[in-house]
């Protein structure tokens, strides 16, 4: 049974750090990509960034650039986001993802998802 069970997500104020974890068991995902997700209230889920399956290849939504960095440790089968220079605007439920049957990240057509963890950013 696959499962991700993201952690880290917390309170904090505008311009803060967070470094959110994505445990990720079940199937081998050493040679899937894996991608962060989130999701605001009352708005659609977007994608945030994805990292391919030796992390040579890497995207960012345009929001994100500059301020978060996605990483993996294949060995513990776990991504990681870390968020910096955070923003109000940066308020979502985050969920990171497997794109399973693909090496490279995309925007969309991921297998496997997590609960989600939420973010909030005060001002």
């Amino acid at each position: 049974q696959v499962q991700l069970v993201e952690s880290g997500g917390g309170l904090v104020q505008a311009g803060d750090s967070l470094r959110l974890s994505c445990a990720a068991s079940g199937r081998t995902f050493s040679n899937s990509a894996m991608g962060w997700f989130r999701q605001a209230p009352g708005k659609e889920r977007e994608f945030v960034a994805g990292i391919s399956a030796r992390s040579e290849m890497i995207k960012y939504a345009d929001s994100v650039k500059g301020r978060f960095t996605i990483s993996r440790d294949n060995a513990k089968t776990t991504v990681y986001l870390q968020m910096n220079n955070l923003k109000p605007e940066d308020t979502a439920v985050y969920t990171c993802a497997v794109d399973y049957y693909n090496t490279y990240p995309r925007e969309n057509g991921f297998d496997y998802w997590g609960q989600g963890t939420q973010v909030t950013v005060s001002s």
